[in-house]
């Protein structure tokens, strides 16, 4: 099974692990904080910690002057993880089984700071003889943006082995081709395209079932994990928690006042996401979305993530099984009520 599962971003955690091993454990204090993350609106509080700057605010409130941020995006998860290992990054702000697998592989050298988001992933198929999960076919090619390690990739694991058998999790995994979300959409847009299926997030879910003829909904994230489950959250290297410990609670402040922004004045973030990303939605079919079920979940704790964790260990995948969710988060996190 562990064959099944090695890839070029396994090899490169591979050589992560012996690196983070090997070196210097004291890293240098940053100002200039480079931090990632993807396309769409489960991203949107750092959107607005960037048009606010909100991390520079909070970390001159506890006397760290002159930070400064580069925000990068990036098409999925795993490009992100190569950037990190590589020191292109210093904070990513992805996917629960990405942070996993990287505190499994460097034994604990990367960490989670705080979650952002926890809205549904959603499997979206045009082809109308796909109406559940037992009937995609080997042709059948899904979409994730990262295979076998997103948290769209795992989910279809989980909600593989509900739907056939727990030795049948892999099932579908070599149906999954990677795209980045908006290329995703692009293919189900395009009737000639082989990829005729997408596990999506908003807005993309929402404009695939908009827009795309015969789309329609083939399973959903809550549906398979019982309940909301984090798909963005901030996590970097120890080393660079350890060597900037007031950034670190910097990022866990600035996440804490986008999300009380969104709450408060959706309006004002669904402006700055647009702004930010360019995002041609208007701000009227934005703020529709957003109350839809399950839209609103912008909280700091992880949730379900020890789940993800579970089947993750007992696929061979993680090498080591936590015994709780703040094992692979940092300290900063540790007073939240996460799972």
């Amino acid at each position: 099974m562990m064959k099944q599962l090695q890839s070029g971003f396994a090899a490169i955690v591979l050589i992560a692990a012996i690196a983070l091993a090997g070196s210097p454990a004291k890293a240098q204090q940053k100002s200039e904080i480079a931090l990632s993350r993807q396309p769409g609106i489960f991203y949107m509080p750092s959107h607005i910690m960037e048009k606010l700057k909100l991390i520079e605010k909070h970390a001159a409130s506890r006397g760290v002057s002159g930070v400064t941020t580069k925000w990068i995006t990036f098409s999925g998860g795993g490009a992100q993880t190569d950037a990190l290992l590589a020191g292109g990054v210093d904070i990513l702000n992805t996917g629960t089984g990405n942070l996993l697998l990287l505190w499994d592989r460097t034994r604990g050298g990367v960490k989670g700071i705080v979650a952002t988001s926890a809205q549904p992933m959603t499997l979206i198929s045009r082809d109308a003889n796909i109406k559940s999960i037992k009937d995609f076919g080997p042709g059948d090619k899904i979409a994730v943006p990262t295979v076998k390690v997103s948290t769209q990739a795992i989910v279809l694991q989980i909600a593989a082995a509900e739907a056939f058998a727990p030795d049948q999790w892999s099932k579908l995994d070599a149906s999954t081709v990677q795209l980045g979300h908006p290329d995703a959409y692009a293919a189900l847009s395009n009737p000639k395209h082989e990829v005729h299926n997408h596990f999506s997030i908003p807005p993309f879910t929402f404009l695939e079932l908009k827009n795309v003829p015969g789309a329609h909904v083939v399973l959903s994230s809550p549906d398979v994990m019982g309940g909301p489950l984090s798909q963005a959250q901030f996590f970097t290297t120890t080393k660079f928690a350890d060597a900037n410990p007031k950034i670190i609670q910097a990022v866990r402040d600035a996440t804490k006042e986008a999300q009380d922004l969104i709450r408060s004045d959706t309006k004002q973030a669904v402006e700055i996401y647009k702004e930010i990303t360019g995002d041609k939605t208007s701000v009227e079919e934005l703020l529709d979305l957003l109350k839809e079920p399950g839209m609103m979940e912008w909280n700091l704790e992880p949730q379900g993530t020890m789940k993800f964790a579970a089947h993750l260990y007992k696929t061979g995948t993680l090498k080591n099984q936590p015994k709780a969710w703040t094992d692979y988060y940092l300290p900063v996190a540790h007073d939240l009520k996460g799972n």
